[in-house]
């Protein structure tokens, strides 16, 4: 089954956040208008705006409220991305010309900057405290997860604790804050909004490690950037890892560097794939799988249990 059918009942409340997502983005500026819209237009599983509207149901659900913070949610995630590419100097992001690739770098820092901005004016329009301060707080451990990947870049020598709390703060906790944040919004006591934050959180650093392993064993036509990507930007994530085990294979994992050409990097793609380090990192991504299913069944009984259920299942166990 296709990750949208797991959702489909919500689909005229997708569209009306997509449709939102292009107004908030209209601006007197012509540049980050087209800079902005750039970004939306390359697309995204929207697992964020998915997950605010899941965890909505779970309380007095009003998409005039929701959408409010299903699209803050994903504002977020978009101004992320733009940062990101310009800290990883990528041209190509799901086959697209990135925003610095287009325009150029300053461009692209205002273009994430206004975007956050605008994420944060929609969020003025969720009348509870509790909601905006751990959208803050989670924009701050995104800040400091960001900057740790720098800190992180080619630094052979860091463990497995290092990539999962980097990962916890890339990736988890956004989607943890958006199935918290979204249960917020409608209500939602607090036993239970926890809950859902505790799933988000599981779900989350599965969804990563899973897209970590697509980095090697995806296609480039699948990835919409080179496999090895990330290695060869520096980010050593779960495979390369468990692969540095073998004393040999660390020593050529070593040798990376942003200049290594593509014949020398997909050798040692090769022989991470070899290494039976993929095979460890799903393991570690079903670990996570299996906490999020554990929360999942603590909630109330509800009709988007399953959705949530079926989601989690898809996204932590995708061949793409």
């Amino acid at each position: 089954m296709k990750l949208k059918m797991m959702y489909s009942f919500l689909n005229s409340d997708i569209n009306i956040i997509e449709k939102n997502l292009e107004e908030t983005l209209q601006s007197e500026s012509l540049l980050l208008k087209q800079a902005s819209m750039h970004t939306l237009q390359a697309g995204g599983k929207r697992i964020r705006p998915v997950f605010v509207l899941l965890a909505g149901k779970f309380g007095h659900y009003d998409i005039n409220v929701m959408k409010n913070v299903a699209v803050a949610l994903e504002l977020i995630h978009m101004a992320s991305l733009v940062h990101d590419d310009v800290i990883d100097d990528a041209d190509l992001r799901r086959g697209q010309p990135t925003v610095k690739a287009k325009w150029d770098n300053k461009t692209a820092m205002y273009t994430g900057d206004f975007v956050f901005a605008l994420a944060l004016e929609l969020m003025t329009n969720i009348k509870r405290p509790s909601a905006h301060k751990i959208l803050a707080n989670t924009i701050v451990e995104v800040a400091i997860g960001e900057i740790q990947q720098i800190k992180d870049k080619y630094r052979f020598n860091q463990n497995l604790r290092d990539y999962l709390r980097r990962i916890k703060r890339k990736t988890a906790l956004l989607i943890a804050a958006s199935c918290q944040l979204g249960a917020i919004a409608a209500g939602v006591e607090e036993a239970v909004h926890k809950k859902l934050y505790l799933f988000g959180y599981y779900v989350g650093m599965s969804f990563q490690i899973i897209d970590d392993i697509l980095d090697f064993t995806a296609t480039e036509k699948e990835l919409g950037k080179p496999a090895g990507s990330d290695l060869l930007q520096g980010n050593i994530t779960a495979p390369a890892l468990f692969a540095m085990e073998n004393l040999s294979i660390r020593k050529e994992i070593e040798k990376v560097n942003e200049h290594m050409s593509p014949f020398e990097i997909a050798n040692i793609i090769s022989l991470i794939k070899k290494s039976g380090s993929i095979e460890k990192s799903i393991s570690l991504s079903d670990r996570y799988l299996s906490k999020a299913l554990t929360v999942l069944e603590e909630l109330p009984e509800n009709k988007v249990k399953r959705s949530l259920r079926d989601i989690a299942k898809f996204i932590g166990r995708r061949k793409f």
